[in-house]
């Protein structure tokens, strides 16, 4: 291994990370940065209508919202979150999502390792 720790991403250059997904018609695209065993970071584009079923995961998963408009439940709670807004899923809690509209998101979700 060269000691890279991301991918798909160029280095030492300004980026404007919503522009690195793009939408396909009645699909979810993504893009991963980063797949260590302790963290992973991924860039999603959704058309409208689409999303990620309910499921739960063994690490805190952080959304930050770069396009559009989705829906996100967590647990009982429902949240509709834009551009420039987060939330955080917390580790083995069910959640889900859907997108209102085109909608992009960086996901980075970060998890034990070695306990």
């Amino acid at each position: 291994m060269s000691g890279v720790l991301m991918k798909n991403i160029e280095f030492s250059k300004v980026l404007v990370l919503k522009d690195l997904v793009g939408y396909q018609e009645g699909q979810v695209v993504s893009r991963t940065l980063a797949q260590l065993p302790g963290v992973s970071i991924t860039l999603f584009a959704f058309s409208r209508g689409e999303g990620i079923s309910t499921h739960s995961a063994p690490g805190d998963a952080m959304v930050q919202v770069l396009e559009g408009e989705a829906e996100i439940t967590i647990g009982g709670g429902v949240f509709t979150v834009k551009a420039g807004e987060s939330v955080v899923m917390p580790a083995d809690v069910p959640h889900g999502l859907e997108a209102r509209e085109a909608f992009k998101m960086l996901l980075t979700v970060v998890k034990r390792t070695g306990s």
